[in-house]
């Protein structure tokens, strides 16, 4: 894996994300990755703690005339979303991320690849052991368990950071410069159910809804893709009414920040309408293929006879579900009156997963509006009050109102037109950035969020643009030789 980069630019900025993918880093277990860092901190010799809640501090002195300058903070996310393919063996705990070069991009084996935020960690780290660059005083945060819910950033203490200066290094657009972000909030629904028998004069099927795009649940929100627990719900709540279906497993999506990509359910139908069933589950293929031959040219839904199962969801609960399912919102609720081609308020049915005795429903909600997320979550929890489920809501997570006057953002506007003669484009994003949650502990500090480009983000599909991440360097170390003040 060391040979992989060879030849990329900058050196050490790939080095340090080649090593970043050899250590296991998912969400909540980041102690692998918190010892690399700190060991990398050590051998440089500079100052670095932990605090209660797991994120690491290191401080590098200023360059030599650059002591007066303001502290600046440098913020990246250690952890990484966890996706693969259902047909890719990899234990997240304790294989290592696979990157090959592609053409222009770095992709990972079958996973997601970890450059959100590995690539904003190795930049960091990159930065840390230069010895060449110019910069006042650094301050490198390194948060954990972003991905999951953010404990890091809500878990900061007030007197953690001298710094008044955040770059947040963790936008997936290069030629783009954040500077505020929507709220967001989850929704969790359980749904109890009664394991009920089989009767033998049905034949077994598993259904599979695959070949989607997945990605994340605010960038790719409003991108038309496909939603696989939607799909297969939409199957099977028609086959229940045409065939007499009857589940016995449902299992669909995977992480709340992410668009469901497959989904699959093991059901049984009477022998009777077998053949029936089957000529549907063809015509339903074609008819979604059509329905998403743009965004999803690779949606297949797929039949394959199984044994019967052991037992089936009972019928009351099984209606709920799919009716709940079905009539549960997902997407772009509102777009932004003030900002073009903005999403204000979206929704992301996330996934369903059954354990012994529950039915389990995730969602997560967004918005840049306060009255547009809880406006949201109602619309959610409505629908599954009706189906009878027990519905909680975690503590979510602020907004970052954007400050058109910032002091970073004018240096970093700066900074782009002088070093690639192009005016950059000045966003706020429609997915959650820690960037709030340091803004509530650190009332007043200023605050400004860019990064190389990624697509595919929360999906195996991820990939990062190779030439995206010279130009995030170079405009990196051009904001820290320019800071405001």
């Amino acid at each position: 894996m060391s040979n992989v980069f060879t030849g990329l630019s900058p050196e050490k900025v790939w080095f340090y994300f080649s090593e970043i993918c050899k250590v296991p880093h998912p969400s909540k277990k980041e102690k692998l990755i918190t010892e690399y860092i700190i060991s990398v901190a050590r051998k440089l010799n500079l100052e670095n703690e932990l605090d209660e809640t797991g994120n690491i501090l290191i401080r590098k002195p200023a360059t030599k005339g650059y002591e007066n300058y303001p502290v600046v903070v440098l913020q990246s996310h250690i952890d990484m979303v966890c996706e693969k393919n259902s047909d890719t063996y990899h234990d997240f705990d304790n294989d290592p991320i696979l990157p090959r070069v592609d053409g222009d991009w770095v992709k990972a084996t079958g996973t997601t690849l970890g450059a959100d935020d590995g690539i904003g960690v190795a930049m960091q780290l990159a930065i840390l052991e230069a010895t060449y660059i110019e910069h006042g005083p650094l301050e490198m945060l390194f948060t954990v368990d972003e991905e999951t819910g953010l404990t890091g950033a809500k878990g900061l203490k007030a007197d953690f950071l001298k710094g008044n200066i955040l770059l947040n290094l963790d936008s997936e657009d290069e030629g783009e410069l954040f500077i505020g972000c929507a709220g967001g909030q989850d929704t969790k629904v359980l749904m109890g159910y009664s394991r009920v028998a089989v009767n033998y004069d049905f034949a077994g099927f598993q259904i599979k809804v695959t070949g989607l795009q997945g990605g994340h649940s605010g960038d790719d929100i409003n991108k038309g893709r496909g939603n696989a627990v939607k799909i297969l719900n939409r199957l099977l709540w028609t086959a229940s009414h045409l065939f007499e279906v009857r589940i016995s497993e449902i299992d669909g999506g995977n992480l709340r920040n992410a668009i469901a990509r497959e989904a699959f359910a093991n059901i049984i139908v009477p022998n009777r309408f077998s053949a029936d069933f089957i000529k549907y589950v063809k015509q339903f293929n074609s008819i979604q293929k059509s329905e998403f031959r743009i965004n999803e040219p690779g949606l297949l839904i797929s039949y394959q006879p199984t044994e019967l199962p052991s037992f089936l969801i009972d019928l009351s609960t099984q209606e709920r579900l799919l009716n709940a399912l079905y009539a549960c919102p997902h997407g772009v609720i509102a777009m932004s009156a003030d900002v073009p081609n903005f999403v204000e308020t979206s929704t992301n049915l996330a996934s369903v997963k059954m354990t012994d005795k529950v039915i389990e429903i995730g969602t997560s909600q967004r918005s840049s509006s306060e009255h547009g997320k809880q406006d949201v979550l109602n619309m959610v929890e409505s629908v599954f009050r009706l189906a009878g489920g027990k519905i909680t809501h975690n503590d979510g997570y602020p907004g970052w109102t954007p400050n058109p006057k910032s002091p970073i953002l004018d240096a970093t506007r700066a900074a782009y037109i002088k070093l690639f003669g192009t005016e950059p484009k000045v966003l706020a994003i429609h997915a959650g950035l820690e960037c709030g949650l340091i803004g509530e502990q650190y009332p007043g500090i200023d605050m400004i969020s860019f990064g190389p480009t990624i697509k595919g983000a929360h999906s195996p599909d991820e990939r990062l643009e190779i030439a995206t991440v010279q130009r995030f360097w170079d405009l990196t170390l051009e904001v820290l030789k320019n800071i405001p003040y």
